[in-house]
């Protein structure tokens, strides 16, 4: 059976730290030749956002995810150790074995993309011998999933992989438009509204935030199942305050720079 979605309550704001070479980074809509990086201690930097109020932590093993080598392990199992919030992983989780292995190490959540399209069966197993501790990872570009760290497209719908999962026992699905990943230009509205309609699981958003104002759009899709949001680069540019963007989602209100007031954003 699919996983109730839950009352709309206080849209979760995820911090990211993308892992390469046990360093913090940012890819520019997934290309591995444009990489920015951020800090070379993951764990000073999960704890960074722990202070500012995050609730939950995103890690993704940019090295798993194209090479399906553990070459982060160490960052992550220090961080899965030492944090006090929940921290979820994706990238190169692609057996029954190596989801059971990070979840043994602390991990809440593991997040399975690549073996969602050529392994289906697995994530079926994995969702049944652990409810609510699998999430689908689902990438898309132009309306297609796409795997391997991005680099290669297959033929599937990202709508109707969602559909597939529903019933599983999953946690969640987090959807990520590689278009927008990265760019600051803003989450691609229109296919998280399909990806919500089409799953009967929370649906988390991801890429394109790159202001207060890019999240509290996604408000309007909270009735809807887009129960979070995972934010990066906007994040470690500055562009968004972590502290002020959770008060801010709690309130449905951004504060207008040029005057005392609040405008409510519909």
């Amino acid at each position: 059976m699919g996983r109730a979605k839950r009352a709309m309550g206080v849209m979760e704001i995820i911090p990211a730290i993308d892992l390469l070479q046990g360093s913090c980074v940012r890819l520019h809509q997934g290309d591995y030749d444009q990489v920015t990086r951020f800090s070379d201690d993951p764990l000073a930097q999960a704890q960074q956002w722990v202070k500012q109020g995050a609730t939950r932590l995103h890690l993704v093993d940019l090295d798993g995810a194209r090479s399906g080598e553990p070459i982060n392990d160490q960052a992550v199992r220090l961080i899965a150790k030492e944090l006090s919030i929940p921290v979820q992983l994706g990238g190169g989780v692609r057996t029954l074995e190596r989801a059971e292995e990070l979840l043994s190490c602390g991990l809440d959540r593991v997040i399975l993309g690549t073996v969602a399209i050529e392994k289906p069966e697995l994530v079926m197993d994995l969702a049944s011998r652990h409810p609510h501790k699998i999430v689908v990872g689902i990438d898309a570009r132009n309306g297609f999933v796409a795997t391997r760290g991005w680099v290669e497209e297959s033929n599937v719908e990202a709508t109707a992989l969602a559909k597939r999962f529903s019933e599983a026992g999953i946690a969640a699905i987090i959807s990520t438009d590689i278009a927008t990943d990265g760019t600051l230009a803003g989450p691609n509205l229109d296919a998280l509204r399909a990806m919500a309609q089409a799953s009967e699981v929370p649906v988390i958003a991801s890429g394109g935030v790159g202001c207060m104002a890019d999240l509290l759009s996604l408000l309007a899709l909270e009735p809807l199942g887009v129960e979070g949001v995972i934010v990066g680069r906007a994040l470690y540019d500055g562009r968004v305050d972590l502290h002020e963007a959770i008060q801010a989602m709690a309130e449905g209100r951004l504060q207008d720079p040029l005057s005392d007031q609040t405008r409510t954003i519909a």
